[in-house]
């Protein structure tokens, strides 16, 4: 009797190890293919990205609010409920720190990790289950930590041994740094891999402000500045087209979107404007340009306002409407310019009537898209269309 019921446990085993290898080998990884792709036993993730929204209507989330669930939530909610389809979150901002986990070894070994979204991944699949598009922001030369881990690349002071500060205190990169640059297309393929669906690149830049004549530059002392920005917006787009940067078969949703961060001044300054900025030169490397047209942020007498900030349509008006005749002098589709409006004031309180004026001004020039910058990322929700 016991060699009967042994012989029959052995049986039952072996079918139990048949179904376990069945299961694993064919079902599993058709249950989880969303996600998952199988490679010799190992399941790896796949983010499931999203197309550009057309139009794109987002706001901003930094990093401290994306990291706390009841806060982002708040957003999340407002852009469930109204005509708003896009968050930018913060990858990396002026502090230099990176805000998720890292897998990419190298970029690991820079120590520029402090984890302050431990469930980005996840929040991002989230979103992208709600139909929502992510971006993700880089604040690219203003760059505290690597300026203490590299400050030979750093923008100095004339004597060529301090490091040069701007007038809030914050330490730059040398935009003209090639190390640096290989650094932000880690950062970029690693954000990709999470599951951004765009990279935005902001301060894209040199210094505007704070000590100007007791600045020098390492290695852009002898380049001009629009050259040397040209030259950073053509590596980002060579680096960035590569075919390890997509997923899957090229489609719209695997190759990866890229934007671009320009003072608002840019859209009407013929120069550089001291900081190496020319929206002709952004226009080739990028999918999107963004302008931050904020009118808080223009000079007075600006198109003969003695304050532009208490006249949002007029100067957001102005400001793209000069944006869209240089892009069809520049023969580049005026859809690529997507600006950056203002949900805050600076010598005002802006309410719905001013972020709504600046909407009318975004769409009476012929745009349609547009994202909402306030910096404490509370927006003013009756100056967004409710869901129907």
């Amino acid at each position: 009797m016991k060699r009967i019921i042994l012989k029959h446990e052995k049986k039952a085993f072996l079918c139990l190890i048949l179904v376990f290898v069945f299961l694993f080998s064919f079902v599993l990884p058709k249950v989880f293919s969303t996600h998952y792709v199988s490679l010799k036993n190992i399941s790896l993730f796949v983010p499931s990205y999203i197309s550009t929204p057309e139009p794109v209507k987002g706001i901003y989330m930094t990093s401290w609010t994306a990291s706390s669930k009841k806060l982002r939530d708040v957003l999340v909610k407002l852009v469930d409920d109204t005509e708003l389809n896009t968050i930018v979150i913060d990858i990396k901002d002026y502090s230099g720190k990176i805000i998720f986990p890292i897998n990419n070894p190298t970029l690991k070994s820079f120590g520029s990790e402090e984890i302050r979204v431990k469930d980005l991944q996840s929040f991002l699949e989230m979103l992208h289950r709600k139909g929502i598009y992510v971006i993700g922001r880089i604040a690219v030369f203003q760059d505290a930590y690597f300026v203490k881990y590299r400050p030979d690349l750093a923008v100095k002071t004339k004597t060529g041994e301090t490091v040069w500060k701007d007038r809030k205190g914050i330490s730059w990169i040398d935009p003209s740094s090639r190390e640096y640059w290989n650094y932000i297309i880690l950062l970029a393929k690693e954000a990709r891999r999470v599951g951004f669906d765009e990279i935005n690149f902001d301060y894209i830049r040199f210094p505007s402000d704070g000590d100007m004549k007791n600045i020098f530059y390492p290695f852009s002392s002898t380049t001009p500045k629009h050259l040397v920005m040209k030259s950073f917006f053509k590596y980002l787009q060579n680096e960035l087209r590569n075919p390890d940067v997509s997923i899957g078969e090229p489609t719209n949703t695997s190759v990866l979107k890229i934007s671009a961060d320009l003072f608002g001044m840019v859209t009407t300054a013929q120069d550089d404007m001291g900081i190496g900025q020319i929206l002709e030169d952004a226009f080739p490397y990028f999918d999107y340009i963004m302008p931050m047209v904020y009118p808080s942020h223009y000079p007075p007498a600006f198109e003969g306002f003695k304050d532009p900030e208490a006249h949002p349509y007029e100067t957001v008006y102005s400001a793209l409407g000069d944006a869209i005749k240089r892009a069809n002098l520049a023969s580049t589709t005026p859809n690529k310019l997507r600006p950056w409006l203002q949900d805050f004031g600076l010598k005002m309180t802006y309410g719905s009537a001013e972020v709504r004026a600046q909407i009318k001004a975004t769409n009476d020039v012929g745009l349609s898209s547009w994202i909402l910058w306030s910096p404490s990322n509370r927006y003013t929700a009756t100056a967004l269309i409710k869901e129907q």
